[in-house]
């Protein structure tokens, strides 16, 4: 898998890349054909009320599904930021493959709902 990290208006630090690195890796638990991971994170513009925000967009690509996820999360804390968008990578990873396998149904619901006369 390919694993492409970005930090925008932040320092570069070894801990976080780690981190970063680890937590896409473990996708791959969850479907094995992962063949790309984008992650960037960055720190929004500071608010006077809100503070220091962080914002973490990640992107994973699989074979059949170009952009199986792309999501954005926000919080002050980089690493509940982190947390967050992996959390919801793993589980859109998860409905992709049983998707797969057929254990659920894809795409729109059809059904036709009429009025009775009374």
């Amino acid at each position: 898998m390919q694993i492409q990290t970005t930090l925008q208006n932040m320092p570069r630090s070894g801990a976080l890349e780690a981190r970063i690195r680890q937590d896409a890796a473990k996708l791959e638990r969850f479907h094995p054909r992962v063949t790309r991971c984008r992650i960037v994170v960055g720190e929004v513009e500071n608010h006077h009320q809100k503070g220091r925000q962080f914002s973490v967009y990640v992107e994973v690509r699989v074979p059949g599904h170009e952009d199986v996820v792309s999501t954005m999360h926000h919080h002050k804390d980089v690493n509940v930021a982190l947390r967050d968008a992996f959390d919801s990578v793993r589980r859109r990873l998860e409905v992709v493959m049983r998707e797969a396998r057929g254990e659920v149904k894809s795409g729109a619901p059809h059904g036709r709902v009429s009025r009775g006369d009374r």
